[in-house]
């Protein structure tokens, strides 16, 4: 399974972004995604998954209620709707594929480059 997120940029506090996860390979609907985001020096954080049917959802308490990540099979997508956005989630976000939905970074055996957000005034 390959993976690309796309979607970073500079927004102000409060602000939105969507983060887009395009995935390839044969299989790809068969695996939960989640996002995680890393700062330089620090361990990946678990964000929010999304199980290959779509139908369960899991979340970081720092972003629920912020945050909303969904996927769309027939277009091998997995989005992550970033609404009233503060400094501290300023990271680089990363998506990555598993066949076990769950928030550990070694539950992910494919792994994507991220995508830089940056929040600040």
């Amino acid at each position: 399974v390959q993976l690309q997120a796309s979607g970073g940029g500079l927004v102000q506090p409060g602000g939105s972004l969507t983060l887009s996860c395009a995935a390839s390979g044969r299989t790809v609907g068969d695996y939960a995604i989640g996002w995680f985001r890393q700062d330089p020096g620090k361990e990946r954080a678990f964000v929010a998954a999304i199980s290959w049917s779509g139908s369960t959802t899991e979340y970081a308490d720092s972003v629920k209620g912020r945050f909303t990540i969904s996927r769309d099979n027939a277009k091998n997508t997995v989005n992550l709707q970033m609404n009233n956005l503060k400094p501290d989630d300023t990271a680089l976000y990363l998506c990555a594929a598993s066949k076990r939905l769950g928030g550990k970074a070694y539950f992910y055996d494919y792994w994507g480059k991220g995508t830089q957000v940056t929040v600040s005034s």
